[in-house]
């Protein structure tokens, strides 16, 4: 039964995504069916296999690793300051955002990653039919945040119609970036984290091929990644990483308390009508027959709804630390599609950041990204809602 609902939910996804369609008669039926394919095999090699388990453990053992050093750093600037038992959130978890923002800095400089997301983007482009601009942007989106993933691919923005855009955008939207995912883990289960990764970069390429269904000429489908940075030196590359990790940092932490604030405001307000009830608990209510067919128990899916909800008004990470403290009390599975369902960018304020990244890049195209923003957030919820629901039916 469990297994016939996620099946339901992926074909209530798909059906809502078809009536939001640009182009009904234009949608790339083989290349969407090759990319569900890839996501049930992708999600039942590393959830049922010793190899997949080994390869997830190994991965999340680096990520550990990774936080071992960044904790160095931490330490030596802030280890004199006394905390309480729990620790301080910027300090554990905030901080070590700018030592996976230096790697990745690095990394892009060297061209390695540029190389091997170009190599991977178009072997999933060859697979799947999809434009290489599309794919290496779906690719590139699992490694750098909104903006970044947006920018690397300036050069071939005079390329990008509406459709294209939306594209772009929505893979941007619906992906995290890699220098936030050790601050992640540092809070939720890794390996549904690592498994959302891969599942978010192919529903988003899904959802949007659905909504806008493109067929680009082959001229105008090429990948440059000569100038993905402009850094002239690996010291520069990790001087300017470590600053751009400072500020996401200080973005997160503001964020945390603008939301976090205004979700008590709201409560507070809610509380003087409805004893008792809050804002989350009313999203959970409105969420509970979705959850449903995701896979979460009947008992659990009102909690399980309040969470996801607090994600789509807020952000991830208010969602997250949220959720944090039910982990002991909730059921593997729905640990699971919980998760994997908060690991995006899917918010009301990820329109804005997108807007104004393409705003930077050409003015010109800026205008039709704020026409169809909220199109492009119910695209990013519903990419969301099938990554958890794959992931749901082999937990």
């Amino acid at each position: 039964m469990e297994i016939i609902f996620g099946l339901i939910a992926i074909i209530v996804v798909l059906g809502i995504s078809y009536l939001m369609s640009n182009d009904k008669k234009g949608i790339n039926v083989k290349g969407i069916s090759i990319m569900l394919v890839m996501q049930l095999l992708i999600t039942w090699f590393m959830f049922t296999t010793e190899i997949g388990q080994a390869i997830i453990n190994g991965i999340a053992a680096g990520f550990n690793k990774l936080i071992e050093f960044g904790t160095e750093g931490i330490n030596f600037v802030v280890g004199g300051v006394q905390v309480g038992d729990n620790g301080v959130f910027f300090f554990d978890v905030l901080l070590l955002i700018i030592f996976f923002a230096t790697i990745l800095s690095v990394l892009n400089y060297l061209k390695i990653l540029p190389t091997i997301i170009k190599w991977i983007g178009g072997l999933l482009s060859k697979i799947t039919g999809l434009p290489k601009i599309e794919s290496f942007n779906g690719v590139n989106s699992i490694f750098f945040g909104q903006s970044e993933a947006l920018i690397a691919i300036r050069s071939q923005f005079h390329h990008l119609t509406n459709n294209r855009l939306y594209i772009v955008s929505a893979s941007a939207m619906s992906s995290v970036s890699a220098s936030i995912i050790g601050a992640y883990i540092q809070i939720l289960p890794a390996e549904y984290i690592l498994v959302a990764l891969p599942l978010n970069m192919l529903s988003a390429l899904i959802i949007s091929a659905v909504i806008a269904p493109v067929n680009v000429p082959a001229e105008e489908d090429t990948v440059d990644v000569s100038d993905v940075s402009n850094d002239r030196s690996v010291f520069e590359a990790m001087g300017n990483g470590a600053l751009e990790g400072g500020k996401i940092a200080l973005i997160v932490a503001a964020n945390l308390i603008a939301f976090i604030a205004a979700l008590a405001l709201v409560n507070w307000l809610i509380q003087l009508v409805f004893a008792g009830l809050s804002l989350q608990t009313i999203l959970g209510y409105i969420l509970a027959p979705l959850g449903l067919l995701m896979g979460i128990a009947p008992s659990e899916v009102v909690e399980a709804g309040s969470i996801m909800g607090t994600k789509i008004v807020t952000n991830e990470f208010v969602a997250m630390l949220e959720f944090e403290p039910m982990l002991q009390d909730m059921s593997e599975k729905t640990v699971g599609i919980v998760t994997v369902f908060l690991t995006s960018f899917a918010n009301f304020s990820s329109i804005g950041i997108i807007a104004g990244t393409v705003k930077g890049i050409d003015s010109e195209k800026s205008s039709a990204v704020s026409s169809f923003g909220m199109k492009l957030l119910i695209g990013a919820i519903l990419t969301s809602i099938l990554s958890a629901t794959v992931a749901g039916l082999f937990l």
